[in-house]
């Protein structure tokens, strides 16, 4: 495997009490957890964490929903000794303490050592996968693999325009939306006047993302775009009040309109959909929900957000 620098040195430099482990830890663009790659690892280009060189070391970095961690946590302790030849342990963090398992697979043909750890964090939970190919793992040892875990830490929050940048469109207008988190980097977002902490569905909030191909025609279009308001998730009871094409910023769209109830205290709640086709790529969606005693407000907003979409360039 060709590596920056020569697998001899890399092999000294790991073995010499981790001396790479020392500088700051890096995070993924729109995350809010992050680590000290180690040696011969960069930025991935393709998704959010590092790899090698060559791209066969690969280190997912990604946020889980805040019960994630308590549910493994769970698991560990009721099977300490783990099972199917997946070895677990944990480890203290700057985040926290951190729980993992090491196991053995393929990715095809190609024998690789996986790594899943999690840890807790303020208001999420954070999840590292990481995969060596059986020829690196002499530089890659478990031990370096356990060295890199533990380097793990959080921030508090990442900013705004950290978050926006990442996505494909520019948003010109947040309509006064306080709180802005990453759901997937560079593909959705909400905005929202509630929080993680808090729950979201007690006020208006707004989810933009991209989508890929979506139907050409009309007749499936009005049908793709109902079939995807009345599946979204935790939105029960839905019920759909109108649904018809319309223009957005000049191009082919389709709005739909739901009423139904949200979250544990089974909030009435009245959300809008937006689709905005694209001939070529992917498509804008937006997904937008308000307690209905606060609707006529919130779609006041609603609509400023989604007017002020541009693309960039």
């Amino acid at each position: 495997m060709k590596l920056i620098r020569p697998l001899a040195a890399l092999a000294l430099l790991i073995a010499s009490g981790f001396q790479a482990l020392a500088a700051d830890a890096v995070f993924p663009p729109g995350l809010r957890l992050g680590m000290v790659p180690l040696v011969g690892l960069s930025t991935a280009k393709t998704f959010p964490g590092f790899e090698s060189e060559d791209g066969n070391v690969k280190v997912l970095i990604t946020e889980l929903p805040p019960a994630a961690y308590g549910e493994v946590a769970s698991a560990f302790n009721s099977n300490p000794a783990g099972t199917g030849g997946v070895k677990q342990d944990k480890i203290e963090t700057p985040a926290g303490l951190a729980y993992f398992t090491t196991e053995s697979g393929k990715a095809g043909d190609t024998p690789v050592k996986r790594y899943s750890m999690i840890v807790p964090g303020a208001g999420f939970s954070g999840y590292v996968a990481v995969q060596v190919p059986e020829n690196a793992t002499r530089i890659y040892t478990d031990e370096a693999v356990r060295q890199m875990f533990a380097s793990a830490t959080t921030r508090k929050q990442v900013s705004a325009e950290e978050q926006i940048g990442l996505m494909p469109f520019k948003i010109t207008d947040l309509a006064e939306f306080k709180d802005i988190r990453t759901l997937a980097p560079g593909s959705s977002i909400i905005l929202a006047d509630g929080d993680e902490s808090t729950g979201y569905e007690s006020k208006p909030f707004m989810i933009l993302g991209v989508i890929g191909a979506t139907p050409q025609q009309a007749d499936d279009r009005a049908r793709f775009a109902q079939e995807a308001a009345l599946q979204i998730p935790g939105v029960r009871e839905s019920r759909v009040t109108m649904s018809e094409p319309i223009r957005i910023n000049g191009q082919q769209g389709f709005e739909t309109r739901i009423d139904g109830v949200s979250g544990k205290d089974k909030v009435p709640v009245t959300v809008v959909q937006w689709i905005r086709f694209s001939t070529g790529g992917a498509s804008l969606r937006i997904v937008a929900s308000a307690p209905r005693d606060q609707w006529l407000a919130a779609f006041t907003r609603f609509r400023a957000v989604r007017d002020g979409i541009q693309p960039k360039g």
